[in-house]
């Protein structure tokens, strides 16, 4: 006899990318586009993570490096790098990523809520789950978590 759940299986498409070797995942509802490596240029007093800003097509968006927000070392060669320029609450930030992988799709069932040996961890509030994907596992990540209240007044400040 199984003890298999039953609970609706939904699709849900997400856009894959790596840093170094982890893969991750945002909700391709969030994503607007993906940009190659560009300019960017340095703004003062901006916080740590934060990379400066961009001009996309007469919009000035911010430009967030999720290696400086995961503190991880920054990577020596940029030019495989991307943007991904995603929606956040309602504005436009982009996020430097070293590669994008793909757009993958899910199904609810294939998501395991975070361990809670990294629910207690402050710096882990944005990973909405993980997805396990035949050898893969994919870190999905809840972009309306990434940067606290105060971290996006910042960040809205830096558009003029």
């Amino acid at each position: 006899m199984s003890t298999k759940k039953v609970q609706t299986r939904q699709e849900i498409q997400v856009v894959g990318f790596y840093i170094g070797s982890d893969e991750y995942a945002l909700n391709i509802a969030k994503v607007r586009e993906i940009q190659a490596m560009t300019d960017i240029r340095k703004m003062p007093k901006a916080p740590s993570f934060v990379e400066g800003v961009i001009n996309l097509r007469g919009h000035i968006v911010p430009i967030i490096d999720l290696r400086k927000r995961f503190d991880l070392p920054p990577v020596a060669d940029l030019h495989q790098s991307k943007i991904l320029i995603v929606e956040f609450n309602r504005n436009l930030v982009g996020m430097i990523v070293d590669n994008v992988s793909e757009v993958i799709r899910l199904f609810t069932d294939q998501i395991e809520k975070t361990p809670d040996v990294f629910a207690v961890n402050a710096g882990s509030q944005y990973i909405q789950g993980v997805a396990k994907l035949e050898e893969r596992l994919i870190v999905l990540l809840d972009i309306e978590k990434l940067l606290s209240f105060e971290e996006q007044k910042q960040l809205a400040g830096l558009k003029g």
